[in-house]
């Protein structure tokens, strides 16, 4: 039921320096002031483990364009294998972080941690939010343009969506 799930396209770099990309589809704003997303790991995977050790890691934006990449990405490889090589993706260096950032990603967010939360089998990892990186090809106004970002969400199993009709309505006073 809870569809689409949008998804945190996890960078970390482990101890020492080996990149690891990887989706994760449970992410979510936990908080605005400070600003603080959370993504889950189901299981200790990488991702967590180089989190927990580093302190960073770069949320980036899975759009339509990246949607292959990003499924490559999700495959269960070798902690000693670099998934951005794997799938074929540039980097460019993170402004507050070690770990790289998607090039291609038309948006990105550098964070540090600030918690990990064990919940049954899974970990709700927090991490505040130290910079946005936003292409400005993206932007309207200020803000960026979720049609412009054209985001990739996961449905179930292997199904996934991408962005579509906009409905906007005011909140009631």
């Amino acid at each position: 039921m809870v569809v689409p799930r949008p998804i945190a396209w996890v960078g970390t770099l482990d101890a020492n320096g080996v990149a690891n990309l990887a989706p994760h589809s449970f992410f979510t704003v936990a908080s605005a002031d400070p600003p603080v997303v959370q993504f889950t790991s189901v299981g200790r995977k990488d991702t967590l483990r180089n989190v927990e050790a580093t302190g960073e890691f770069v949320v980036n934006l899975a759009s339509r364009a990246l949607l292959e990449q990003m499924n490559a990405t999700s495959a269960s490889v070798d902690a000693s294998v670099d998934e951005f090589d794997l799938a074929g993706l540039g980097t460019e260096a993170s402004e507050r972080v070690a770990p790289p950032r998607v090039a291609d990603s038309p948006a990105a967010l550098e964070c540090v941690l600030h918690d990990v939360v064990p919940v049954g089998n899974s970990f709700v990892v927090l991490g505040r939010v130290l910079l946005a990186a936003v292409d400005e090809s993206v932007l309207d106004g200020d803000r960026p343009a979720e049609w412009l970002l054209d985001p990739v969400a996961r449905l179930s199993g292997s199904r996934y969506v991408t962005y579509g009709e906009t409905v906007s309505l005011r909140r009631p006073e």
